[in-house]
């Protein structure tokens, strides 16, 4: 969470809403956005259980027209979007030519653009990057009058249906423009919590409504980022700026899934000689989970050494996982520690407390693929 003057913070369209609900509120990413409503623990619970509704409309949505637009992008990404038929989206990132990376991104195949949505904090960054290395026929809009709601958890299918039945249909990383409560949206079958669930970008100026009618279902809760945070990291995800940066690559990231086939022979994307090398021989360090003994928490930034005593990592994210009711923490190690089963130490403040690595996610990911 970051600090700034409340007045400088900008406002999702669902502010009031927030306020109305009793939200605890905070500065994230430029934005005040609401942590939590009823506690973190109980809305995580919700969530796994039944449906939680997020509020994700501070983070960057725009579309990049024209006849190269995925020619263009691919200069920019190691994905293979070529491939992608309409309707369908990829999970990728941005990378710079050392082989870090700039941020992560879902991009979605439209009839005539790339719906592409971004990070809050680098949304500026990676709009105007994309729009300076995409030139000759391609342009990007940028889509400021439009929310995002996170629809999550196992019943969110069956709650979205009764305002847009379609969405029984939608594959997993697919998305469709539909009606849901007589508003036009764009529907994705995605999300960020490792449960089945929906994205849907809505008008800013009808996201009010069509999430007072969600919440209207007995089913559904309002979730701040507090659980959304304990939800990825349960799921193994990554928190850009925390496991994911410019000192970070996809293969140390263990993101090679996104790394298409094609993509890895005929390379073509900004850091493709380290990545491409990583691929082939293994990178120096690696993204592990980690479970430590006892009940103390490793936070980011947390020392990971051996039982000697020796440095051989750094915590990335850390807490409490409620889903197993134990901590947990993500974070990079040196190739020859990141085996699972690997006994190390993390050390909480001053104290080296026992740990293990252990396979990534810590709780199964749920989603519907079909």
């Amino acid at each position: 969470m970051t600090q700034s003057p409340e007045s400088e913070l900008q406002k999702t369209p669902l502010d009031r809403l927030h306020r109305k609900l009793g939200a605890k509120m905070v500065a994230f990413a430029g934005y005040d956005m609401p942590v939590q409503y009823l506690g973190i623990m109980a809305e995580h619970r919700h969530t796994r259980q039944a449906a939680g509704l997020f509020d994700v409309s501070h983070m960057g949505q725009a579309q990049l027209h024209g006849a190269n637009a995925v020619r263009a992008l691919e200069t920019l990404v190691p994905a293979d979007i070529k491939e992608l038929g309409v309707g369908r989206m990829r999970y990728t990132v941005l990378t710079d030519h050392k082989g870090g990376i700039l941020d992560d991104l879902m991009v979605t195949v439209g009839a005539d653009h790339l719906h592409i949505v971004v990070n809050a904090s680098r949304k500026a960054a990676d709009f105007a990057h994309i729009a300076s290395h995409t030139e000759g026929g391609c342009r990007i809009e940028v889509l400021s009058n439009r929310a995002l709601l996170a629809l999550q958890g196992p019943a969110a299918v069956e709650v979205l249906a009764r305002f847009a039945p379609p969405v029984r249909h939608l594959a997993f990383m697919s998305a469709e423009t539909l009606t849901v409560s007589d508003i036009p949206c764009l529907v994705s079958r995605s999300g960020y919590t490792g449960e089945d669930g929906f994205e849907i970008s809505v008008p800013a100026d009808a996201a009010e409504a069509l999430a007072e009618t969600l919440l209207a279902e007995p089913e559904v809760k309002p979730i701040g980022l507090g659980a959304r945070d304990t939800l990825r990291l349960e799921a193994g995800l990554c928190l850009y700026g925390s496991d994911i940066d410019t000192t970070t690559t996809p293969v140390e990231a263990g993101l090679a899934w996104t790394i298409g086939k094609r993509r890895r022979t005929d390379g073509g994307f900004p850091g493709a000689a380290r990545i491409l090398a990583e691929l082939a021989t293994g990178p120096r360090r690696r993204r592990v989970g980690l479970l430590p003994e006892g009940k103390a928490p490793a936070r980011a930034h947390t020392p990971i050494t051996t039982s000697f005593g020796a440095t051989v990592g750094e915590v990335t994210s850390g807490g409490f996982g409620p889903s197993l009711d134990r901590p947990i923490a993500m974070g990079y190690v040196d190739a020859a520690h990141a085996a699972p089963g690997t006994a190390l130490q993390l050390v909480v403040r001053g104290k080296p407390l026992p740990a293990t690595v252990t396979k990534l996610p810590f709780v199964p990911r749920r989603y519907i693929k079909k």
